[in-house]
């Protein structure tokens, strides 16, 4: 049945699709004057990706190319969205490309050649859902190594390129508006964005992060004689600390507000008369809020699961069997505003040109998860059909991510000295991360027998209510120079280039958490309304029970913050030869030396002991790397016309361990939902790359290209899993040796035979791969020998255009899919997780009532598709995504 639901909408959005070209077709057939006036134009966005096809086909080395142009037609909003429509590029959790199959930590990403800060709390990868689409220019994803990219090469390495001056007059602005269907009625409350109160930090000092009664009656000197009455003098102090931090959570479950976004440009170029040069400039800016509301359900399989378990998770008396030790469902709430800004200024004479551009992005998500949990009678949690009872929570996080860029770039090419050509660039960034609220309040729902609910009482035990302040700034300086030196023979064209590439990183980490305790030791009634569980912490309800706060920091030397310090210099050489316009011979060599440390550290640093604790020669060492080697690569391709070329590639390259992954500090990693451990010792993982590429390129602006890769990978990071009774947590280990191998095809093709306007584009990856993890380093994983973490079997995108020959109407059907992967390895018999394939189908339309404006339409996941993660074939983890409506209108002057 789900699947014929599936074919009806797939068979309308096929219709939808080509019903908006196809009304013109025969208007403009009764005028061929018209036909012939306009088809410049009406091929307008097949002919863009046909230029995009053009640079690829120049590329000494395999590389993808994604365009402006091609943006526009998907209607992706930034670059993480857009990059799925590569061949071999997923998108995971709406913010990080995995290519050719691979993880995060295969890629990277540059702005305008450049190393740039990422603003993610758990990873160096730049997060690509902060770049808007209306900045970009184009993205360039190269997939074979070539000397003058960074060693730290994977799958690939993306580099996006922003728009630049113009050569004339430009203005404009668009507006847009969406709603989604699971984002009806959510909850809501009033957050707070205020740094932690000034009264926490002074006594962090003044007690030594020790808030208990008898400490502070110690550091206060309390001399009362009377025991009873310095208690209850401590307590008051305490209490004081616990008010000065924001406790009204009171919840309201109300109707959502539309999405919309706003964004506007003005650029302009102007002939200056002293040294006849160009004088241009180019600023924009946008302004989008998003509203998302989802049901989520998360379980921890048990250990030893019976072969008759449910292969779905769908209701409540699913938690009676024995088949999880505890089960959550979440409806969380989303509210997303970002801005962005950017300045352009440039100045060009002759062949010489330097310009800047200033980029500030700002992403704020406020989170809401309202969620209960229960398990099967006897556990330690409850179960509302066994006990009357459940475990509630109310978590709140306020997540504030900045990335400001200042970039100086500068080319040159000097014709009176053998044509040599020169560019560089200097770009000063900083990525900053702010948590001014992370509130995780914990309760007991009691239940009458019919199972509806009576009220929410918090238990007499510790971390009733934990309040976290969470702060990251992380610094990139930025600098690198090519030189190029074309050489032109009878027979052969030369083109010798060297340079040099120079990056500085420091990153600080910072939390404080504090936990309120229900020092009374009883439950206490709070609430006979869950939407005010959160909002019980009143001064009369402190001032009346014994609530305590204290501060949540771990003891020495176990670590919770963390400094990180990374350098890598590097210098290269390379070549690139064609002889007779049928051979090409490029490559070179790259010198790299790279050195990083990340030492873990905490705000219980008072003392010199404290201070050898965390700062000791062996901590240093361990969360030291120091690295320096040559990087080899070769590409050699065969021309054999102007229609075809065949690409033959070699690279030597390495995947580092991230910043935090070297130090034993536990996070929340958002992504997984799982609590993760760094690990002491993670050693870099060398990689050898081949390359073997066909590529047609037809005289009708069809292309065509198949590829087959293999990476041999020595000593892969990979995550594995560590399982609680009611929960997962996860940490890293160096396997022995990986693998991975594929075939990827992509193609552009004309469909006029069926009618005019009409093409389809897309690409297909199929690979495989294999890890294996010594089992003296393994544990008690279940699986030592598995496929790579976060790697797809198969990655599939399609996409059915049409462009009417008016020039008035464009439609496009897109599709995307990838794959299972494996989101963490289990352990003690438990299989692996896999993150599900998710079907995304989008379809776009564009009208263009003239040639200043268009209006588009765009609907997102109509399959209605949710997120899914299994485990032994048992939905584990799923999450509600939506069908999303949006328009927009958009006008150039």
């Amino acid at each position: 049945m789900l699947n014929q639901y599936r074919l009806h909408k797939l068979s309308l959005a096929i219709g939808l699709g080509l019903v908006a070209g196809s009304a013109n077709v025969s208007a403009a057939q009764l005028d061929q004057s018209e036909i012939e006036e306009v088809v410049a134009v009406g091929t307008r966005l097949q002919g863009s990706a046909a230029a995009v096809v053009e640079e690829r086909k120049n590329q000494a080395f395999v590389a993808d190319i994604l365009g402006a142009e091609q943006l526009s037609r998907t209607g992706d909003g930034d670059a993480a969205s857009a990059l799925r429509r590569v061949t071999g590029l997923t998108l995971v959790d709406g913010k990080f490309i995995y290519v050719r199959g691979l993880g995060e930590r295969y890629s990277s990403a540059r702005l305008n050649g450049a190393n740039i800060p990422s603003p993610d709390l758990t990873r160096n990868v730049v997060p690509l859902d902060i770049f808007p689409a209306s900045i970009i220019e184009s993205m360039a994803v190269q997939k074979s190594y070539s000397p003058d990219m960074p060693a730290a090469f994977g799958g690939g390495n993306i580099d996006i390129r922003t728009k630049s001056i113009p050569s004339e007059f430009t203005a404009g602005f668009s507006a847009g508006i969406a709603k989604d269907t699971s984002a009806d009625k959510g909850f809501t409350y009033k957050s707070n964005d205020s740094d932690i109160p000034q009264i926490l930090n002074e006594a962090i000092v003044k007690y030594r992060g020790n808030f208990s009664v008898s400490n502070i009656i110690d550091r206060d000197n309390l001399v009362d004689t009377d025991s009873a009455t310095r208690s209850e003098q401590a307590i008051a102090i305490n209490n004081q600390l616990l008010k000065s931090i924001p406790r009204d959570y009171t919840l309201k479950n109300e109707s959502l507000d539309p999405s919309w976004d706003i964004k506007a440009h003005l650029g302009n170029s102007f002939n200056e008369p002293w040294l006849d040069g160009t004088v241009g400039f180019l600023v924009s800016g946008e302004y989008d809020k998003e509203w998302d509301a989802s049901n989520r359900r998360s379980a921890v399989i048990a250990q030893n699961i019976s072969e008759d378990c449910a292969t779905t998770l769908d209701t409540a008396e699913d938690v009676s069997t024995s088949c999880f030790n505890t089960v959550k469902d979440s409806k969380v709430t989303t509210e997303n505003e970002r801005y962005n800004a950017t300045l352009n200024l440039g100045y060009k004479l002759d062949t010489h040109s330097v310009s800047f551009m200033s980029l500030f992005l700002r992403d704020i998500e406020d989170e809401t998860e309202i969620a209960t949990s229960q398990s099967p009678a006897g556990s330690s949690v409850f179960t509302i059909a066994n006990t009357n009872q459940a475990n509630r929570t109310h978590e709140f996080i306020l997540e504030e991510r900045t990335l400001t860029v200042n970039q100086l770039l500068g080319q040159h090419t000097f014709l009176d000295y053998w044509g040599i050509g020169a560019d560089w660039q200097y770009t000063r960034s900083k990525a900053t991360t702010d948590i001014p609220t992370s509130t995780d309040f914990r309760f007991r729902d009691n239940y009458d027998d019919a199972g509806n609910y009576v009220n929410s009482q918090i238990t007499g035990d510790d971390n009733r209510a934990i309040f976290s302040y969470i702060d990251m700034e992380d610094r990139v300086n930025s600098y690198g120079g090519n030189l190029t030196l074309p050489l032109s023979f009878s027979a052969v064209e030369v083109e010798l280039k060297g340079g040099f590439d120079v990056s500085d990183r420091a990153r600080i980490y910072n939390t404080s958490s504090f936990a309120m305790n229900n020092g009374t030791g009883l439950s206490l009634v709070v609430a006979n309304d869950p939407l005010l569980a959160s909002s019980y912490l009143t001064d009369e309800f402190i001032d009346g029970q014994r609530m305590l706060l204290d501060f949540n920091e771990p003891s020495a030397p176990d670590a919770d913050d963390y400094l990180a310090g990374q350098k890598i210099e590097a210098g290269y050489g390379s070549f690139d030869i064609i002889y007779d316009n049928l051979i090409r011979v490029s490559g070179g060599v790259r010198y790299e030396e790279f050195k990083q440390t990340s030492i873990g550290t905490s705000s219980l640093i008072f003392t010199a002991d404290d201070l050898n604790n965390f700062y000791s020669a062996d901590k240093i060492a361990a969360g030291s790397i120091l690295e320096d080697d040559f990087f080899t690569a070769l590409s050699l391709t065969y021309l054999g016309s102007e229609n075809y070329q065949v690409r033959l590639g070699y690279g030597e390259t390495v995947v580092r361990p991230d910043l935090r992954e070297v130090v034993p500090v536990s996070y929340f990693d958002p992504r997984t939902d799982i609590r993760t451990f760094g690990r002491s010792g993670l050693q870099s993982s060398p990689i050898k790359n081949y390359d073997l590429r066909y590529e047609y390129y037809g005289e009708t602006g069809d292309s065509f290209s198949v590829a087959a890769f293999y990476k041999d990978i020595e000593k892969p990071i990979e995550t594995v899993l560590r399982v609680g009774d009611e929960d997962y947590s996860a940490t890293f280990v160096n396997g022995e040796t990986a693998e991975v191998y594929g075939v990827e095809a992509e193609w552009l093709k004309d469909l006029t035979f069926l009618t005019e306007g009409l093409f389809t584009s897309g690409n297909i990856t199929l690979s495989d791969s294999e890890a294996s993890i010594d089992p003296a380093f393994a544990g008690n994983l279940t699986n030592p020998t598995k496929r790579m973490t976060g790697h797809s079997k198969y990655v599939v995108n399609l996409q059915l255009n049409y462009d009417s020959m008016d020039g008035q109407h464009s439609s496009s059907l897109v599709y995307n899919v990838s794959g299972e992967r494996i989101l963490a390895a289990g352990i003690a018999g438990r299989d692996d997780a896999y993150e599900q394939p998710f079907n995304s189908l989008d379809l776009v339309y564009t009208w263009y009532p003239d040639f200043n404006s268009n209006v588009k339409f765009r609907i997102k996941n109509l399959l209605d598709e949710q997120q899914e993660v299994t485990q032994s074939d048992i939905i584990v983890r799923s999450k509600e995504i939506g069908t999303s409506f949006d328009i927009s209108y958009s006008y150039s002057f």
